[in-house]
């Protein structure tokens, strides 16, 4: 026996009373995986193509993974379905900065260090840990359900991807577009490497401004008599660095004085005074320090006043500790300080000279008090993973003309050849592309892309491919090899095209690629997916991906970022452990809603896996009355008007989840299959076909069924998997099953005919509710003068009239006098008389009075939300539960009302 029939076997015994997904969710992952029925086989079919963002090999899932991984791999199954050739590419990042630490900490807490080893040696250790810990990540993405293409698992660092990544880089230097330039950087000091702008975080930080006086030189002095000009910073220590004072060029109190110099105190450096915009006259002083080798804005100051950045000067060394600079003219006590250390030295050396300009404040009586600096809250950048104060630094790095490489994908987006969804995201990207800064890809890290270049003894570089090729350019002098290695990015932007084998012109190139699309968080739009656009246009003259959709992030329940620090990240295995990994992929796809950020809520992912739970019970109960596999595609002959209806029903769901997937609606997608397994099917059809079980309903319910278990596949493959083979023996697994094509129409007479029924069984209902009538209560209703359709539409339904609604009887006459309630269906109005069936007069009393209460909350937190002051200083926490209370109230006062006005 072969192990596909083992598991229909398996699955074919009576399904067990109590869904219990873990099980489950094992054996069929091991399954699809184990039968290769993740890779592409349908050679003649139309291919569809996505990659993952790959993970960093460092990495565990967390709670953005999955909303990102569930996105996809919905899509990559719907796909699969509707008969497509589908790939999903997977594979992880070396995350050159993540994975080196990981590595460092190791070593660290044996007492060890990676400069204990040679560079070769450190690399080698990096990729034990890979071998031993590296597949973290991809184990969890499997409990998740993703459908990836495994057996072409891609890791950045595999020697078929190193080639392109090298190649890239040599063809980039040969083109010109990628050089080696002397310019400001993000510097971390910990990991004694540049970073980019988008790997710094900046955070509110209490800081001070302090005032000092800068002698003019020569004995100018200002207007106003001052041989001195007051400058304001808030990091003194650079002053040791400082080559200029800028001024704006239409301050009066300075007009005088540009062009003239200052003595720059404990240096002795003579520095100029320069006029440029920069410089904001509301603004402190309204005078500058400018510090070209140690502030962004400075370094553009500095060359607008004819500095060049090699002359710029430099006053710390990699660690932020203070060096002598080129002109020796630091003070030796300041020299290997830290630089933090060296701000309360130069503070104190300045005040010690006079040359400090207190803070005034006054206390409660008027007095005045001196401090030594202003208190200030500072905007300061930190590095997102050595979690240090960055330091802008003055180095030589390799850089990309990220300007021309922009152009192409600006013009793919606003020509429609990239399609950003949701589109409000494509004002962002044109002012993000069109703005866009060298890209500096140099690291000073020891694991990742070493840097294809060469130097000779003059510095001159050579790039090429291979040493030999360096060797041959340079003439056969000796070389020394580039220390760099390249950004992270720059390799994971060649994702699209190297995973398939690119630079060779492989099939899978020529069959997946430009890919149909990209599921990408917003928060790497830049770091990526521009990046991505910029390479794959520029090396495939092609689009990477059609559509690019950007998802929000999973926000904490009270709409907080999750953080460690906040104590508020949700792991998601631990809710696929509780719930199941199909509840919580149905969480994230009903509340994913065009890019908006996901509310967390752990209550709903319990709510679908009792919505799991409800199907499974409909199968268990489908089971037992003989419903089983059909052995259709199309849908079956239907004569009786519920199963007629319950075909359009199942034509007008997968049109709604058609269109909510080709819209990338992934809630409306959800919501559409939601509403017809919970409402439609299991709540209405199930009930009105029992009792009457013939051939003809077993056909169309079984058919039914089937069709529920491909719609559902995507968002919940385990169960749906599991009752596939429950209910008979098939062809194939689910996984690649057909995608319905019902080949039938909507029946109109049938759908008025059990949507009268419908809403005349749920008005009854919700009238007994109000009115406290025992539900199984059986009552008479009375219709005067029934439209023909409405009497021809009772006339066939009595059974179900009497079994559902619990009406013993519906009379075509007026109604008796007395207390009644009036139920309304279609065009139809009932008058069920209630005389003998409840005490009106205390059944009113008991409604007055709920209703009182109702509206006297309602109206107290009416009052509240329309103060201003509790709307606007109130915990965001507190006003929100305050408008759900109204709204509760409120909704409750309006259903009191209703019952009162069915008594008259």
């Amino acid at each position: 026996m072969s192990e596909t029939e083992t598991q229909q076997e398996s699955a074919q015994d009576q399904l067990a009373k109590t869904f219990e997904p873990g099980a489950i969710e094992a054996r069929w992952y091991a399954h699809w995986e184990g039968q290769g029925l993740f890779r592409p086989a349908r050679p003649d079919a139309q291919p569809f193509t996505i990659v993952n963002p790959p993970p960093n090999v460092t990495g565990s899932l967390h709670i953005g993974h999955a909303l990102d991984n569930t996105l996809q791999d919905i899509v990559i199954r719907h796909e699969r379905l509707k008969g497509k050739d589908a790939l999903w590419v997977v594979g992880t990042d070396h995350a050159g900065i993540a994975t080196q630490m990981v590595v460092e900490r190791q070593l660290e807490a044996n007492q060890d260090k990676r400069t204990n080893y040679t560079r070769e040696q450190f690399v080698d250790k990096v990729w034990e840990w890979k071998a031993e810990s590296g597949g973290t990540i991809t184990r969890q993405l499997r409990r998740l359900g993703c459908s990836m293409d495994w057996s072409r698992e891609q890791f950045t660092m595999d020697p078929h991807f190193t080639r392109a990544v090298v190649k890239v880089f040599v063809d980039l230097y040969n083109q010109g577009l990628i050089y080696r330039d002397k310019r400001l950087v993000n510097w971390d000091p910990k990991l004694k490497t540049a970073i980019s702008d988008l790997e710094v975080e900046t955070r509110e930080v209490q800081g001070h401004f302090w005032r000092f006086r800068y002698p003019l030189a020569d004995g100018v002095t200002l207007d106003s008599g001052a041989d001195h000009i007051v400058v304001a910073t808030t990091r003194p220590e650079t002053m040791l660095a400082d080559m200029a004072v800028a001024v704006h060029p239409d301050d009066e109190r300075y007009k005088s004085v540009i062009g003239k110099h200052v003595v720059l105190p404990l240096t002795g450096r003579r520095i100029p005074i320069v006029a440029d915009e920069h410089a904001d006259p509301a603004l402190g002083t309204g005078a500058v320090k400018i510090t070209p080798g140690h502030d962004f804005n400075d370094f553009e100051v500095g060359k607008r006043a004819g500095i060049e950045a090699r002359d710029m000067l430099n006053m710390l060394d990699a660690e932020a500790r203070v060096v002598q600079t080129a002109d020796g003219l630091i003070p030796a006590e300041f020299v290997g300080l830290d630089r933090f250390d060296a701000r309360k030295a130069v503070v104190e050396a300045l005040k010690g000279q006079g040359l400090l300009v207190p803070h005034v404040t006054k206390d409660k009586e008027g007095n005045e008090i001196e401090h030594d600096a202003e208190p200030r809250t500072i905007q300061t950048p930190y590095g997102d993973r050595g979690g240090v104060v960055i330091e802008p630094w003055l180095t030589d790095q390799w850089y990309v003309n990220a300007e021309f490489l922009a152009r192409k994908p600006i013009e793919a987006v606003r020509s429609g050849r990239i399609e950003i969804v949701p589109k409000s995201w494509e004002k962002t990207f044109f002012n993000w592309m069109e703005n866009i800064q060298p890209w500096c890809v140099s690291r000073q890290l020891w694991w990742g892309h070493r840097i294809p270049a060469w130097y000779d003894a003059e510095g001159k570089p050579y790039v090429a491919e291979t040493e030999e090729e360096a060797q041959a350019l340079a003439g056969n002098k000796p070389l020394t090899r580039d220390e760099d290695v390249l950004d992270t990015w720059f390799s994971s932007a060649l994702w699209p095209f190297a995973t398939l084998g690119w630079p060779d012109s492989t099939e899978l190139v020529k069959r997946h690629y430009p890919n149909d699309l990209l599921v990408s968080g917003f928060d790497i739009l830049f770091f990526w997916d521009a990046r991505m656009a910029m390479q794959g246009l520029h090396f495939m003259d092609e689009v990477p991906w059609k559509r690019l959709y950007l998802h929000g992030l999973v926000r904490a329940a009270d709409g907080q970022k999750m953080s460690k620090s906040k104590g508020n990240v949700v792991d998601p295995l631990g809710l696929i452990d509780k719930y199941g990994a199909d509840a919580l992929r149905f969480f994230m796809a009903a509340m994913e809603s065009q890019g908006r950020d996901v509310k967390m809520d752990e209550k709903r992912v319990e709510g679908y896996r009792n919505f799991a739970t409800k199907l499974w019970n409909a199968a268990r109960f489908c089971q037992a009355n003989g419903i089983g596999a059909s052995a259709t595609l199309a849908a079956p002959a239907a004569t009786s008007a519920v199963n007629r209806w319950i075909v359009g029903e199942v034509v007008e769901t997968v049109a709604a989840l058609d269109q909510a997937m080709a819209d990338l609606r992934f809630d409306a997608a959800a919501n559409a299959i939601y509403h017809f397994v919970w409402d439609t099917f299991c709540d209405w059809y199930i009930e009105l076909i029992k009792g009457s079980f013939d051939d003809e309903t077993r056909a169309v319910a079984g058919w039914v069924l089937d069709q529920i278990l491909v719609m559902l596949h995507p968002f919940m493959p385990f169960v749906t998997e599991e009752l596939w083979h429950a209910l008979g023996a098939r062809d194939n697994e689910l996984i690649v099953a057909r995608w319905p094509a019902p080949q039938a129409g909507v029946d109109a007479a049938a759908k008025a005919e059990v949507e009268w029924l419908i809403a005349l069984v749920s008005a009854l209902r919700t009238a007994k509710n109000e009115l406290g009538i025992a539900p199984g209560a059986r009552l008479e209703a009375y219709l005067a003068e029934p439209s023909a359709q409405t009497a021809a539409t009772i006339a066939a339904n009595p059974a179900a009239i009497e079994r559902l609604a619990r009406l013993s009887a519906i009379h075509f006459a007026p109604a008796p006098a007395g207390a009644a309630m009036q139920i309304v269906a279609g065009d139809a109005t009932l008058v069920v008389p209630l005389d003998g069936v409840i005490d009106i007069a205390a059944e009113k009393a008991r409604l007055e009075k709920a209703l009182a209460a109702a509206q006297k909350e309602a109206k107290a937190l009416e009052g509240r939300l329309g103060n201003p002051s509790f709307v606007e200083r109130a915990k965001p926490e507190a006003v929100e539960k305050a408008r759900a209370d109204h709204a509760h109230h409120s909704a409750e006062a309006d259903r009191l009302a209703a019952a009162l006005a069915r008594l008259g």
